[in-house]
This record gives C-alpha cells, sequence and structure tokens, in this order.
C-alpha cells in the first residue's frame, strides 16, 4: 500500500513535457528546449581539473559530515565578500545538490501540522518538501504586474502560532524576478518564523544586484549552490547555511540521511568558488544577450512580459491573450511546433495562462524555436 504522504506528492510537469520531448526525439523530430533550466554551457575547465586532481589523489573518501572544511571555509568567504555577512563554517552544510538541503531543512524546522509560506507561483518542488516533513502549506496568491512578489499585509494574514518559516526565492523560478533589498528587508521583518531563502541562481543577474536574506537577519536557511551559477547540474553539489543553534542537528539529520557529499567533487567545488569568476561572467554575459533577445520576439508575438526578469535564465510569458489553458498548449507547442515549453500551471494556480521559456540555450537554438513558435501562434489565427 502507497503512503497517503506519498500518494499526495504533486507532480513535476516540466519533466512530463520533457519526457514527451524525449519520446519525439526517439522518432527522430529535431525539438528545441526551452522547457529545461539547465546551463547548456561545459562546465569550466579549472573546476573539471581540480576533480581529476582530487581523484589522482585518491581523495575519494567520506568528508566530515558537514562537509569539507576547506570548502565550508571557501563558502563563509564567498559570503563575506559578496553580502558583507560574518557566517563561520559550522554554520555550513553540504551535500548532493540542493533539493535534499530543502528536505533537510524542513526536518529540522517542523513538526507534525507545522505552517509554511510559500508564493504562488512558486517552483514547484517546494510543496513536496513541506509535505515530506509533515508540515502543512500556506500559499500566498502573488501577482504578475507585481513581479509576483509577496504583499506585507498579506503575509501577515497567513502567520499564525504554526507557522514556522516563509520561503523566497531571489533570483525566482520561473520569473527570472530579482527582489530588491527593501522587499527582502520587508520580509525579514517577520522575525516570528525563519525565513528559508533558495538563492541557487545567484550569480546570474543582469542588471542590479542580488541580495542575500543573511544581510537582514541571521534567523534564516540559505539554499545555495553549484548546477546553475558553475553549470555542474549533474556534479550535484549544493550547500545550506543555517543559525547556528542548529550546527548539531544538521550534522546528525546529514549523517544519518547521505554521510557525506562525494569528496573529490567538493574539492571541485573550492575551485569554483576561488577561480571559475571570468568562466561565469563570460557565460553571463552570454544569457543577457540571449534573455534580451527572447524578451523582444516574445513581446513581438503578443505575449506579455508584466516585470523584466533580470536574474536566473527564464521569461515568465503571460498569454492569456492567445490560450486559456497552459497545459495543453504547452504540450500542443510541443508536439506541433517542436519547441519545448513549461506550463505556467506547474507553478501554481497563479501561474495558469502563463508559460515559461529557458534561455539557456544557444542564441542559435532561440532564434530558431522563436521562428517556430511564431509559425505555430500564426497558423492559430
Amino acid at each position: 500500500m502507497i503512503s497517503k504522504r506519498a500518494s499526495e506528492f504533486t507532480s513535476f510537469i516540466v519533466m512530463d513535457v520533457m519526457a514527451k520531448v524525449e519520446e519525439l526525439e526517439r522518432k527522430g523530430e529535431h525539438i528545441i528546449h526551452l522547457e529545461v533550466g539547465e546551463p547548456d554551457f561545459p562546465t569550466p575547465a579549472v573546476i573539471t581539473e581540480a576533480a581529476i586532481a582530487a581523484l589522482r589523489n585518491n581523495r575519494t573518501r567520506y568528508t566530515h559530515a558537514l562537509g569539507l572544511l576547506e570548502l565550508r571555509q571557501a563558502i563563509c568567504e564567498t559570503y563575506r565578500q559578496e553580502y558583507g555577512v560574518s557566517i563561520t563554517p559550522d554554520q555550513v552544510l553540504v551535500s548532493t545538490g540542493t533539493s535534499p538541503l530543502l528536505l533537510f531543512a524542513m526536518l529540522a524546522l517542523l513538526d507534525a501540522g507545522d505552517e509554511v509560506i510559500v508564493s504562488n507561483p512558486r517552483y514547484p518542488c517546494y510543496q513536496n518538501f513541506i509535505l515530506a516533513a509533515g508540515g502543512s502549506l500556506q500559499e500566498i496568491l502573488t501577482y504578475p504586474e507585481e513581479g509576483f512578489q509577496y504583499r506585507h499585509t498579506d503575509i501577515a494574514r497567513k502567520l499564525s502560532r504554526r507557522t514556522k518559516a516563509i520561503v523566497i526565492n531571489s533570483p525566482c523560478n520561473p520569473t527570472g524576478i530579482v527582489m530588491t533589498r527593501e522587499q527582502m528587508q520587508d520580509i525579514a521583518r517577520f522575525d516570528s518564523a525563519y525565513i528559508i531563502s533558495d538563492e541557487i541562481y545567484h550569480g546570474l543577474v543582469y542588471r542590479g544586484k542580488a541580495h542575500s536574506i543573511l544581510e537582514f537577519t541571521d534567523k534564516a536557511f540559505v539554499i545555495n549552490g553549484f548546477s546553475k551559477r558553475y553549470a555542474m547540474t549533474g556534479w550535484r553539489l549544493g550547500y545550506l547555511i543555517f543559525p547556528r543553534k542548529f550546527s548539531a542537528v544538521m550534522q546528525r539529520i546529514h549523517q544519518n540521511f547521505m554521510i557525506s557529499a562525494n569528496g573529490f567533487i567538493q574539492w571541485a567545488g573550492i575551485a569554483a568558488l576561488t577561480q571559475a569568476a571570468d568562466d561565469v561572467s563570460a557565460m553571463v554575459a552570454t544569457y543577457d544577450e540571449r534573455r534580451r533577445f527572447m524578451l523582444e520576439r516574445l513581446a513581438g508575438m503578443g505575449f506579455t512580459v508584466h516585470v523584466e526578469p533580470t536574474g536566473a535564465f527564464y521569461v515568465f510569458a503571460d498569454g492569456r491573450k492567445l490560450f486559456a489553458d497552459s497545459y495543453r498548449e504547452a504540450f500542443r507547442i510541443t508536439e506541433e511546433a517542436k519547441v519545448g515549453v513549461t506550463p505556467g500551471i506547474d507553478f501554481g494556480s497563479g501561474g495558469e495562462g502563463f508559460l515559461r521559456f529557458s534561455y539557456a540555450t544557444s542564441l542559435e537554438n532561440l532564434k530558431e524555436g522563436m521562428n517556430r513558435l511564431e509559425r505555430y501562434l500564426e497558423r492559430k489565427k
């Protein structure tokens, strides 16, 4: 018998789109991938070389449950340099990607029935981590003309004695919106709850600056990693920063569930933080060119982007003038236009009528994808 909790897990629809894309590709179709949020760049050579060196030096054993001290020190130094915040290595947990770290943060915070506030729309998997830890989801609808940002009054109405955390994500998946200093400060004012800040897209910002929640409060759990900024998705390396009083419990959780992240990959992570800045700068410049191209083309087809995305590598485009059902439309575009896109409904009811387009692919592919989409929309008229 499947457990009630597992039965309530929601689907990650973009993976269903990818499955359809793979089915079409097996039949010989050429699909332009705008559905997946994965950098198309190779991992920078300095990172790969560091991993190879670690393997050759037999750095293949278990590490400390919190992660290599040298890597945790490098993470602390990165946050000091980029955000001016002071954290110590005993506040950092390194694991195999950010997904398990989201679960571990929920396990450390939640008892049965405790509540976590999340926005709608949002990254689809948040609710399943909350559910897996026995928590309860408290949704707040956000609005496109406001960049899908929380309203202070809406959070205040949702707070209860069972509220343990408020989840934020900046730069945001699916919208690409970057929170301002003032928006972060406003969230930090709710000191009755912890803030869980998903900062995985930090480093991929095209105007202004991304702020860490740690600049405004130390009552926070910060999720970050190497997948997006350093083109290391398959390496599976992420980290969690947490208040110092959680150090022992986070270590115990990780000892039991994971033991430790791969040692040689952690050495590669040190190289990423200390040697790959030029590679990241080159990737960011390329992403920005793609971003501006996609925004212009989508606007020309009748999509509306209410607030310009300036981070991550997504455009969350309002297509309500063009269609009513984002799920059906995404699969029709995939099958008929041969362009993979993600339906807005994947990110919550507040995303209905939107499509998420990823520009983590070449400009050549983007041009072909936009041309195919434009021809598809012309045929619908």
